[in-house]
């Protein structure tokens, strides 16, 4: 009964490490972690958008 238990323990121990410190799981997305400005699609359209509003504007 004792070992029992303890191999109960020890998978449950094995389980909560693996789902702590594993890869990331397939189908999660990726975009919860920061992302540099010049990766980021949104940011370079805007700084296009600001350009082409400053080059457009006469002075």
């Amino acid at each position: 009964m004792i070992y029992l238990l303890a191999a109960i323990g020890a998978l449950t121990i094995a389980v909560l490490l693996w789902r702590a410190f594993a890869p990331e799981r397939v189908g999660v997305s990726a975009r919860h972690t920061p992302i540099a400005p010049d990766d980021d699609p949104d940011f370079l359209r805007q700084l296009g958008e600001q350009q082409r509003r400053k080059d457009n504007d006469p002075e």
